[in-house]
């Protein structure tokens, strides 16, 4: 493997971009993603990547750049946050539809209104559907290697389909972790050269993205979820090589204690590794606890998200973003649906924490494991979600 440094997590993740040497970078800045464009204009323009850095005038922009760019097959890159997601939201839905391998990092931050730049999951919540496969990430460390695994995934000629990180904005985005870098040779034997499925070419013309009437409709949907979903073992090849190389192991679902505890946290994102200090502060005190955490969303890990939670009581999801008018969080949601057929189904408590980068510590899981333990008494409850820490 190659250096191992202290550096900016976008930084690291603006060098992964480099070092998967890239073909098109299209992007728009926006806090808390900036300092990632930022640096690769620099190392385009210092000569260091041989690609093309377009300064498009809007995320909108930057995401049909993409299509485009990728259609003709170049490998290509961007990233965004927050109302830069909402602004390219129209694209973002074609390009997965266009079974286009872009790789985009979201620096997760919370939607207006109340403008704020801090971190949530509004933003990802709201393109929950869109097609593209998505992952998590806790810290600097995953956010390099899973730059890497999305072209690798991404552009799989068994997949062709977007892949997006997401990085927690500031959490992550902007503080200094230790990083080890991919060696060339490293990097030569898990990336692949990009060759496309379909290409835009004058010497085979095909059609992307037509019109689609009624009668047709419904097939495509169905051969577009049909592909998501069949995306998932070449996901997991793709670990697996990562582990063989760099001797780090990534899972769908990973746990922490989870064997045998009757109280399991779900969490997703840097959260992830307060609430392990939680979870040993909480076993230390002779609680049964503790902890899954979600790193693959789209395609949903049924089967290991199953598995994993097979004997426990209880689900603590830590949700951080509201499902305006719903029952809570989306994640909730989707595990109490995961779960609806279980013959023993575990109590799910939901929590709503940490919006717009509100400061949760480890004192407040501990808080909300004791408020979980003394609600799932009953199964009948007058508290289907608590939006953690509101000030009367």
């Amino acid at each position: 493997m190659g250096e191992r440094v202290g550096l900016e997590v976008s930084i690291a993740a603006a060098e992964a971009v480099k070092m998967a040497n890239v073909d098109v970078i299209a992007a728009y800045p926006i806090t808390p993603q900036t300092h990632i464009v930022e640096h690769l204009a620099e190392v385009v323009a210092d000569g260091e990547l041989d690609a093309e850095f377009i300064p498009v005038e809007s995320e909108h922009s930057a995401m049909s750049v993409c299509c485009g760019s990728s259609a003709v097959g170049a490998r290509t890159f961007t990233c965004t946050s927050s109302q830069g997601l909402a602004l390219m939201n129209e694209i973002v839905f074609i390009t997965a539809s266009m079974r286009l391998p872009v790789v985009m990092v979201l620096a997760n931050r919370s939607l207006s209104g109340p403008l704020s730049i801090w971190n949530d999951h509004s933003d990802v919540m709201s393109i929950r559907d869109c097609g593209w496969i998505q992952v998590f990430v806790e810290n600097g460390q995953e956010v390099f290697d899973h730059i890497m695994f999305a072209f690798r995934v991404a552009e799989s000629q068994k997949v062709s389909l977007p892949l997006i990180v997401n990085v927690d904005g500031f959490i992550l985005t902007h503080v200094i972790e230790p990083v080890e870098f991919w060696d060339a040779e490293t990097v030569k034997n898990y990336l692949p050269p990009f060759k496309p499925v379909n290409r835009l070419h004058p010497d085979n013309p095909v059609t992307m993205g037509a019109f689609g009437m009624p009668g047709i409709y419904t097939e495509t949907r169905k051969a577009q979820d049909s592909a998501l979903i069949e995306a998932k073992p070449e996901i997991l090849k793709a670990w697996q090589e990562m582990a063989d190389l760099t001797g780090r192991h990534y899972k769908p679902v990973e746990s922490y204690h989870a064997e045998g505890a009757e109280t399991l946290f779900l969490t997703m994102g840097s959260i992830g590794e307060t609430v392990s200090v939680a979870v040993d502060e909480l076993r230390a005190e002779g609680k049964s606890v503790g902890q899954l955490s979600l790193r693959l969303w789209r395609p949903f890990p049924f089967e290991e998200f199953r598995q994993a939670a097979a004997g426990a009581k209880r689900i603590i999801v830590l949700d951080r973003a509201v499902s305006m008018g719903g029952q809570g969080g989306p994640v909730a949601t989707e595990i109490r649906s995961v779960l609806y057929k279980e013959k023993n189904m575990p109590v799910v408590t939901n929590f709503l924490c940490g919006l717009a980068g509100r400061d949760v510590t480890v004192e407040d899981y501990k808080a909300m494991f004791e408020k979980a333990s003394k609600m799932s008494k009953r199964r009948v409850r007058e508290e289907d979600y608590i939006l953690y820490g509101v000030r009367e």
